[in-house]
């Protein structure tokens, strides 16, 4: 039915703001939800004002006697234009299950109508579960029937009109909640994907989920190594941003430099950060191989900083005749990462050295059980336990030494891991 107008509405306490609405918006079909007879004192519920017979309404609260009809003949509604459900009192869960279940099938029944659902009367559980359910459900307006109030108790009958709740923040909140609970698992695709499927509000509560979708749309590309356009994302919003995401810019410029010395190093701490965040995703032979080209490449830039060399193309007689090396197609001699590290010892002098003379069989252990994982060349998954183990030894002797021999480059101390949440700066929460 084009332009009409489907109203449901919870009853209990007075009947006027009701029949106000009622009144006001001239529904071609109403649902009343009630509460009906006390199972344990047989008091009657709600639902005697809908059904009763005869005067069964007082006028006012006071009134010694019911002088008034149900609610449908005050407001003049014939049979066939009402319906009347029940929920339990004082039960929030059988209250919007009541609601939802109403508001659902009216969707349907009356799929061109404007769907008002009215949280004036009722118990304050029924009119919970009346909002909560509206708020669930696209298309649905939410109506409060109020007015000037004379003392703190109530508004006097007489004094209310209806008028529409504003809901459009409430609503937007809701929708994005599980896009922006994706980042606690540093989903941030994950959040872009969903958020910008929504449609998006004017005024404020637009800009507000535009940045939302922005934000996740930077660190969408920064978790995929695109440090480029992250920043190009994520800069826009610098005066605004949050101190924590400020530093953010800072290793971004950092990490999207023309200074190889200064970029390279800054890299490889990028690199281990983003295995973590496959760990914490619980992605364990994700991160494990992330860890393993950060080992490989920290000897690969040491040896190409310390000696001038690529491990892919090595100088003839640079090797000791210890070090295992390989030959490419083209002759080239190639050193793995293990021989990488051999070579470092030997031929630099500094923190990693050390690290590598005292960390052998250390390094030599983790690097075979990650030869055995699926993603390598065997058929074992890496596990939450070896992971816990590597990035422990990561922690107490790895990155203690990439630190010192990245002090040339300015770095002092681990970048700061990407955000998990957004929630409290956006205000979506």
């Amino acid at each position: 039915m084009p332009n009409s107008t489907v109203l449901v509405c919870t009853v209990g306490g007075s009947h006027q703001p009701i029949v106000s609405a009622i009144e006001a918006l001239r529904p071609v079909f109403v649902s009343f939800i009630c509460t009906g007879k006390d199972p344990g004192t047989g008091k009657p519920g709600s639902d005697s004002q809908i059904n009763g017979k005869g005067n069964i309404i007082k006028a006012r609260s006071n009134d010694a006697q019911p002088s008034l009809p149900n609610i449908p003949a005050q407001a003049k509604l014939a049979e066939g234009r009402y319906e009347l459900r029940l929920c339990l009192a004082d039960d929030l869960d059988d209250a919007y299950r009541a609601c939802f279940k109403a508001l659902r099938e009216l969707k349907t029944r009356f799929p061109e109508s404007r769907l008002v659902a009215d949280y004036t009367g009722g118990t304050k559980t029924m009119s919970a579960g009346l909002v909560a359910a509206a708020l669930e459900l696209d298309g649905v307006e939410l109506q409060l029937v109020t007015g000037n109030r004379a003392d703190l108790v109530k508004v006097r009958d007489g004094w209310q009109s209806a008028g529409e709740a504003n809901t459009d923040e409430m609503r937007l909140i809701r929708q994005m909640r599980p896009f922006l609970d994706a980042w606690g698992r540093f989903a941030y695709a994950e959040a872009a994907i969903g958020l910008a499927g929504l449609p998006r509000p004017r005024g404020a509560l637009g800009a507000r989920l535009a940045k939302a979708r922005d934000l996740s749309l930077a660190y969408a590309a920064w978790d995929r190594f695109e440090h480029r356009e992250a920043l190009e994302r994520l800069q826009p919003y610098a005066p605004v941003l949050p101190d924590a995401f400020k530093t953010h810019i800072g290793w971004l410029q950092r990490l999207c430099g023309d200074d190889p010395a200064r970029r390279e190093p800054a890299l490889l701490f990028d690199l281990y950060r983003n295995a973590e965040r496959r760990a914490a995703q619980g992605r364990y032979d994700d991160a494990v191989a992330r860890i393993y080209r950060l080992v490989e490449w920290t000897a690969q830039w040491l040896l190409r900083r310390t000696c001038g060399v690529e491990t892919g193309d090595l100088p003839e007689g640079f090797a000791p005749g210890s070090v295992e090396l390989t030959r490419n197609r083209e002759g080239r001699l190639q050193a793995g990462l293990f021989a990488a590290w051999t070579l470092v010892e030997a031929k630099t002098a500094g923190e990693a050295s050390r690290f590598i003379a005292r960390e052998k069989e250390r390094l030599r252990h983790h690097i075979q059980t990650r030869n055995q994982s699926l993603l390598a060349h065997g058929f074992v998954p890496i596990g939450q336990e070896h992971w816990a183990e590597f990035h422990a030894w990561l922690e107490r002797q790895f990155l203690p030494m990439l630190l010192i021999e990245s002090r040339d480059a300015g770095i002092r101390e681990l970048p700061p891991q990407l955000p998990n949440s957004i929630v409290e700066w956006i205000g979506a929460g």
